[in-house]
C-alpha cells in the first residue's frame, strides 16, 4: 500500500479518465440532489447520495462498462480518497484533536480488541467459518472496513474469493450504518454531538461511511468522527504486526511480515497541525475544502460502484450472518464501551 503516492496511478491517464468521470458524475448528482427540500429534510447529505448511487449503478449498469472505467474508479476509491482525507484535515485543529486525545486511543483500542475477538468466536466456534473468512472480516470490522481487508490479506495469505466476501460484506453492514447512525443520532438527545461522533469514528467500518455518517450529524459530530477513525486507522499497523506474529508463531505457511502503515492517517494530522497555525488565507483554505468534498464525495461513488451483491449472494448465509453480529456488537457493545469510557475519563 503506497500511501505516498497518493495521486500517482499506476496505468496511463487514458485508462483512468472514464472510471474518474463516471464517480465525478454520480458525485455531482449527489449534490445536486441534496438541492431538493425533501432530501435535504431527510438528513441525507452528497456523501451519503453518492455511495448509494453508486451502489445502484454498480449492480445494474456498471458491469458492462466496468472493463473501461476500474482503472479509474479503483484510483478514486483508494487513492483520491486518501487524498480527500488529509485535506479535511483543514477543517480540524489541534484543539479538537486533543479533546478527543487519550479517551479516543482507549475506545479504539477496546473496540479493535473486542471486536476481532468476538468475531473469532462467533465466526469459527459458533457459525463453522474458515478461519481466514473470519479473520478478514474481524479486521475489517475492527478497523477500517475494505483497506483493513486488503491489508490483512498478505498477512493470512487468504484466497481472493475469500477477500472478495470479505470485503462485500463489511462494506455492506458499513454502508447501512450510514443511515443507521444517523438516525440514532436523533433518537438519543441527551447524547451530545461530540460523545456521538466519538462513538461513529469508533465503531463504524469505512472512513468513507464515518464521513458521510458525521457530515449528516453536523459539523461536531463528524469532526469528532473523523479525529476518532483515524486514530483508529493508525492502529492497523500495530494490529499487522501482532496479527502476523502471531501467525507465525501457529505454522510457517502464514508467515508473512505486515506491510502497510497508514501514512495518510499521520499526514491528516499534519494538516490539521497546519491549518491550527492559520497560515494560509480563508479563501485558499475555502477551497481546499471544496476540493475535499468532490474528492470524498467521488470516493463514495467508487465504494458504491465496486459493491457487488453477487459477492454476498455466492458466499452464502455465514458471511452475512457474521457481519450482522458484528454490526449490532458495534453498535450495542461499542456503544456501551463508549459510554463506560466517557463517563470514567470525561
Amino acid at each position: 500500500m503506497a500511501e505516498f503516492s497518493i495521486l500517482k496511478p499506476a496505468l496511463p491517464p487514458c485508462r483512468v479518465v472514464p472510471g474518474l468521470v463516471l464517480t465525478a458524475a454520480l458525485a455531482a448528482g449527489a449534490a445536486w440532489l441534496t438541492t431538493l427540500p425533501w432530501l435535504s429534510h431527510a438528513g441525507l447529505g452528497a456523501l451519503t447520495l453518492a455511495i448509494i448511487g453508486g451502489i445502484i449503478a454498480g449492480n445494474t449498469f456498471y458491469p458492462h462498462i466496468a472493463i473501461h472505467c476500474d482503472s479509474g474508479v479503483m484510483l478514486a476509491k483508494q487513492r483520491l480518497l486518501r487524498l480527500g482525507i488529509i485535506l479535511y484535515g483543514f477543517r480540524i485543529t489541534v484543539q479538537q484533536i486533543a479533546g478527543v486525545g487519550l479517551r479516543g486511543v482507549v475506545i479504539d483500542t477496546l473496540i479493535i480488541g473486542t471486536t476481532f475477538l468476538l468475531t473469532c468466536l462467533a465466526g469459527i466456534r459458533l457459525l463453522k467459518m474458515d478461519r481466514e473468512t473470519v479473520w478478514l472480516i474481524g479486521a475489517g470490522s475492527s478497523i477500517c472496513g475494505a483497506a483493513a481487508v486488503l491489508a490483512t490479506e498478505p498477512v493470512v495469505k487468504a484466497d481472493a474469493s475469500k477477500v472478495a466476501v470479505a470485503v462485500a460484506t463489511v462494506v455492506l453492514f458499513g454502508t447501512a450504518g450510514i443511515l443507521i447512525y444517523p438516525l440514532l443520532f436523533t433518537l438519543l438527545p441527551a447524547v451530545s454531538a461530540a460523545q456521538f461522533g466519538i462513538f461513529t469514528g469508533s465503531t463504524l467500518h469505512e472512513v468513507a461511511q464515518v464521513v458521510a455518517a458525521g457530515h449528516a450529524m453536523g459539523a461536531e459530530a463528524e469532526n469528532m468522527a473523523v479525529i476518532t477513525k483515524m486514530l483508529r486507522v493508525m492502529m492497523l499497523a500495530p494490529f499487522l504486526l501482532l496479527m502476523g506474529s502471531w501467525l507465525r508463531r501457529r505454522g510457517p505457511r502464514t508467515a508473512t511480515s505486515a506491510r502497510s502503515f497508514p501514512w495518510f492517517a499521520l499526514l491528516f494530522i499534519a494538516v490539521a497541525l497546519v491549518n491550527s497555525l492559520q497560515l494560509l488565507p480563508a479563501g485558499l483554505i475555502s477551497a481546499l475544502n471544496q476540493l475535499a468534498d468532490l474528492l470524498l464525495a467521488m470516493a463514495m461513488a467508487a465504494l458504491g460502484l465496486t459493491t457487488r451483491f453477487s459477492a454476498l449472494k455466492q458466499a452464502g448465509a455465514k458471511p452475512l450472518l457474521l457481519g450482522l453480529i458484528m454490526f449490532c456488537w458495534l453498535i450495542a457493545g461499542g456503544g456501551a464501551l463508549n459510554l463506560v469510557v466517557q463517563h470514567f475519563m470525561a
